[in-house]
């Protein structure tokens, strides 16, 4: 009778049954003789391999009940989830601030009050300097002006000393055209000298007929007439010069008043 073939034991061998393997050799053991059945599978070998198959699917059957129990978890997971609330809804507390962040929070405030006091120390300073800076700029305003002024005084006192001066030469001018004179070269040097002195703002005034006007006539005789109407100058013994509005000097005048 033949033997049957041995199962092939997997720590030993590298090949299934009825495939071609050596024995693998492990420390201290001799090599094994595999034997070849070339017979056909029988019942035997068909019951191996349905309870080989059997075992698998009872090694399968476990996972599959663990996937269907998960199945059946997350189901009423969501049943859960989707089922309406009873009850007043719940509102969120706002969150309040822990003790410990409140001593964290203390050097930041402290800080931010120091500088907020510093930004209104250093406003105030500014509007004082900007107060400042206004009324310096006013007073220099002021002085200027007031320079300008003196100094348009000034110049005008010293034009004024100056034609003053030369009055009396203009007087002997006026002399000497009314005894005809003054002709030739001479007239043209009077007239060119009186033309110069006007460019400085100098006018003469002072003609027979002018109403009288005690402001800018002198009078040094008095006498009466029918033929005029109203205090007149009736004679102008010297005429008088103004410098713009300033009086240099008034004319001397007979005066005519009516009868």
């Amino acid at each position: 009778m033949t033997e049957k073939p041995r199962a092939a034991d997997p720590g030993t061998t590298g090949s299934a049954p009825g495939g071609s393997a050596t024995a693998g050799k492990g420390a201290g053991e001799e090599p094994r003789v595999v034997i070849r059945d070339k017979r056909k599978i029988g019942k035997t070998t068909e019951q191996a391999v349905t309870d080989t198959s059997a075992a698998d699917a009872a090694a399968d059957a476990p996972a599959e009940g663990l996937v269907e129990e998960a199945e059946v978890v997350v189901d009423e997971i969501e049943g859960e989830a989707d089922a309406p609330v009873s009850g007043p809804p719940v509102v969120d507390a706002p969150a309040q601030p822990s003790e410990e962040a409140a001593p964290a929070n203390a050097p930041l405030g402290a800080e931010l009050e120091s500088l907020r006091a510093e930004l209104e120390s250093l406003r105030a300073e500014l509007d004082e300097r900007t107060r400042d800076v206004q009324r310096v700029s006013a007073e220099y305003a002021n002085y200027r002006k007031r320079v300008d002024r003196d100094r348009s005084l000034v110049q005008e006192q010293a034009t004024g000393t100056v034609l003053t001066a030369l009055l009396p030469i203009l007087d002997d001018l006026d002399r000497a055209r009314e005894h005809g004179d003054l002709v030739g070269p001479f007239g043209s040097v009077a007239d060119q000298l009186t033309a110069a002195l006007g460019k400085f703002g100098l006018t003469a005034f002072g003609e027979q007929g002018d109403p009288f006007d005690p402001t800018r006539h002198e009078a040094v005789a008095h006498q009466t007439s029918a033929d005029v109407t109203e205090p007149t100058c009736v004679q102008v013994m010297r005429r008088g010069y103004q410098l713009g509005e300033r009086l240099l000097r008034p004319a001397l005048v007979a005066v005519a008043d009516p009868e």
